[in-house]
Formats: C-alpha cells, structure tokens, sequence
C-alpha cells in the first residue's frame, strides 16, 4: 500500500473531529466533500449554515449536509469560549470586547473548540497568511509540554525509490522557526523524527545537517550543530540520530563511509534536519522541483494539538492529504 493510501486508511480506522475553518471557499467545499465521501474525517465546517448548503448545492455536491457546521454567529457555545479565552489570556490584556469580537473569526472559534475539547483538529491556511493561523494557535492550544518551539516538516516522496526508505523521506524545519537555538534545533529533530515514525510510517534515522561532517569545518554555526545532535541524543535515546553531516555525507552511502566511518546514518539518512529556516525551505522546494518529489506539508510539529497550515495555492488534494495527516496526528495525542 502506497504511503498516502496507508494515511488515508489510518486516519478511517477512527475518525477525529477536524475542522475547516475556511469552509465557504470552494477548494475547501469540495475537499470537505471528498473527506466525507471516504469517511477520512468527521468534518467540523465554520460558516454561514445558508452560504455553506447554497455553494454546495451550486457546486453539485451532495454530502456536505453530513458535516457539522458552527456558524460563529448563531454559536450556543459563544460565551462558553469567551470565558475560556479570558482564562487564558486575561492576564495578557484581553479585554471581554476584545474576546466577543475574536470568537466571530473562524479561526479564533476554531482552536478554542479544540482547546475546550468539542474538536480534534484544525486545518486552515487556503485563505489565510500562516501567521494569521498559528497566532490563534500559539494564544490558545500552544505547544506540547516539555516543548518550546514549533517546527514545520515536509513529507517527501520521490520517484526514485532509492532515497531515503522506498522514496520517502521527512525533511524540517522547511516552514515555521527562522534561526533555532541548539536546545530548539534539538526539539525539532525529535519531533520530526516522531513525525516520521507516526506519519509516514518509517523507522527514523536522523541527520543533522551543516557545511561539515564531523569536524570537517570549524564555526559557531556548525557548534551550534552539534550541541544540538548531543542535545537530542540524550533527549531521545530510542532514535537514531547523528550529526554534523553534510547532505551528501548523510544521503550517500560512499561518501557516508568516507566521511563518518563508523556512521550508523551516514550515507542512509531518511530524515534531514537542516540548521535554520531558510536553509530548510530552499532545499525541500529545490529538490521538490529538480527532483519532481512530492512534498507533503507543512505538518506542523510541536502543538498541543494538530493544527496544519496551508499554502494559499493549494489544491483541493493538498486540502484532503492534509486532513488525512491531521487526523493521525490527532490519533496519536488521544
């Protein structure tokens, strides 16, 4: 069974609650019925109840009256979360104003229905900037306890079966943390390597990666490096992570012989953990293009709950995959 099928079949084994905040947008509608026509999901759609079934019936489709939909206008459960969002954040400076006009916002409404427990899960983004997205999200779900930072990874899928495992690879942080520290660079291999054993369904080996392998260079960049890898050795003793690594050193096993004899990942890394932000997203986007790879994500890493973001480009599939995602990850936290 191919990787995407198996996710797909995961997240059916026991529905989550996953909401679509965007849900009057039409990528969205017929994404919502696609999850709802292969049961991926127990979709949770905010909007207008009329503008919602009127865009459907337009569209053609037939199942989205199957769905829960929470009009943030007419929410019996309105003041339930403004008082759940004063708790939070009043010692912030919210104001109950301040909350009656944020609980109207689709995604404001959307994380406090997870944080109160009437959902599992959030997927947003097709119409919104990431930050719009993660600051309700960081407000209110925040991160998993014992975790500061939260990261983005990528899901790659290759036609050339000889990367990584049959193909697959996960490759972080591509979306979210610009400049780590070696503490935070440590928690995003952790967490990606998690991502990997529970999302793409491979046994991890993790390579930290710099302009050097193993002493090769000398800079405050590559120490940053590997306090990281000792960090995260010791924080996770089950995985299987080494570094400094150069990205050949790490992917091709001659020149992981060469450079790190003795090297259990050298050479066979399936997971690459690049050293900032930017470095992250120009690799994913150059080898997703110059490799014709399939990149699947942002999934981020690190949140209390699954809440993933989407690029304001993206397809109705894109929209589906990642409720697929969302709701394993969701099964994983029950």
């Amino acid at each position: 069974m191919e990787l995407l099928e198996r996710i797909k079949a995961q997240a059916q084994s026991k529905p989550m609650r996953i909401i679509l905040p965007e849900a009057w947008e039409e990528r969205n509608l017929r994404a919502a019925e696609e999850i709802i026509k292969e049961k991926i999901a127990d979709l949770i759609l905010i909007g207008s109840p009329s503008e919602i079934k009127e865009n459907a019936k337009k569209m053609g489709l037939s199942h989205i009256e199957s769905a829960t939909i929470v009009d943030p206008n007419n929410n019996p459960k309105k003041d339930e979360y403004i008082e759940l969002m004063l708790q939070i954040r009043a010692a912030k400076g919210l104001t109950r104003e301040k909350a009656e006009k944020l609980i109207l916002d689709p995604l404001y409404l959307s994380v406090l229905m997870i944080k109160a427990g009437d959902a599992d899960g959030e997927v947003a983004g097709a119409n919104n900037a990431t930050g719009d997205v993660l600051r309700p999200a960081f407000q209110y779900v925040k991160t998993k306890p014992g975790v500061s930072v939260v990261s983005g990874s990528f899901i790659m899928i290759f036609k050339d079966k000889k990367w990584g495992d049959d193909g697959v690879m996960v490759f972080a942080d591509c979306a979210v943390h610009p400049v780590p520290t070696a503490s935070e660079l440590a928690e995003i291999a952790v967490c990606t390597g998690r991502t990997a054993q529970n999302i793409a369904g491979i046994d991890p080996r993790i390579a930290m990666l710099s302009f050097s392998t193993k002493g090769s260079a000398k800079h405050e960049v590559i120490d940053k490096v590997v306090e990281a890898t000792r960090i995260a050795q010791e924080a996770a003793p089950d995985l299987k992570i080494d570094g400094e690594l150069q990205a050949d050193a790490a992917i091709i096993p001659s020149v992981g012989e060469k450079k790190a004899p003795g090297s259990k990942i050298a050479g066979h890394a399936n997971v690459l953990v690049f050293p900032s932000l930017e470095v992250g997203n120009i690799s994913y986007k150059l080898v997703q293009r110059f490799a014709e790879a399939e990149a699947i994500g942002p999934i981020l890493q690190g949140m209390a709950a699954p809440i993933n973001d989407l690029s304001r480009g993206c397809s109705v599939s894109d929209i589906v995959k990642l409720v697929a995602i969302t709701a394993c990850q969701a099964q994983q936290a029950k």
